[in-house]
């Protein structure tokens, strides 16, 4: 337990759970998505169902999707600023497959046409999991630097990402792979010690069969 499980995070309100971890889930599916957002739909689920309404998730999702941190004094008025970027949100109540009370699901489409879709869940004091990415079942919270690697469910994959890690000293936390099916598509989750120098991201981009290569550290955004 730390700090953060007693008082909460530094955020803009009122809750750590319907805001400062709504606020997360977005601004973690900004950065999977990777490029300029133009249209969100957002799922909310279960207690965000709810009660988000009061408690502002809604306005908090946007806000992370638009890179807001959860201390973010913006985040009021997230919608309208949305509005003035030319990103369309629309917002619906729905049930989704997951076992957490508070979660959203988000359909995001970037300018060149690319698309995400991601369930999150909101854990209390601003912790996040992330449960599901196109489809593939996944869990982590970035609470530590954390390599998102989507790759084809080949051999070879694990050893070369983490030898790259350890030729720049960076050591591995924890490691989690997901699959759709067996030679369709994977998702590496690797947290780490340290932040990861951008040298050794730019090589992983590269290795054959390696489709996307995320890199979030949120602490160093804190």
């Amino acid at each position: 337990m730390n700090i953060f499980d007693i008082m909460g995070p530094i955020m803009v309100g009122p809750s750590s759970s319907h805001t400062a971890g709504a606020c997360r889930i977005g601004y973690v599916a900004r950065q999977l998505l990777g490029e300029e957002l133009v249209e969100a739909k957002i799922k909310l689920h279960g207690s965000f169902a709810a009660t988000g309404k009061g408690h502002g998730t809604d306005k908090a999702i946007v806000a992370g999707l638009m890179g807001m941190m959860p201390d973010d004094e913006r985040i009021p008025d997230s919608f309208n600023i949305a509005k003035e970027k030319n990103i369309k949100i629309e917002v619906v109540k729905e049930q989704l497959k997951t076992e957490c009370a508070n979660a959203a699901g988000l359909e995001l489409s970037s300018a060149s046409g690319k698309k995400l879709n991601l369930i999150g869940a909101s854990l209390g004091g601003g912790r996040i999991s992330i449960e599901q990415i196109d489809g593939i079942d996944t869990r982590f919270s970035c609470d530590y630097p954390t390599l998102i690697v989507r790759n084809v469910d080949q051999p070879g994959h694990i050893a070369e990402v983490t030898s790259t890690l350890a030729h720049k000293s960076v050591n591995v936390a924890t490691l989690n792979l997901y699959r759709d099916k067996r030679g369709g598509f994977a998702v590496m989750i690797v947290e780490t010690d340290q932040d990861i120098p951008e040298s050794a991201i730019k090589w992983i981009e590269h290795l054959e069969g390696i489709l996307k290569v995320t890199y979030i550290n949120i602490s160093k955004e804190i």
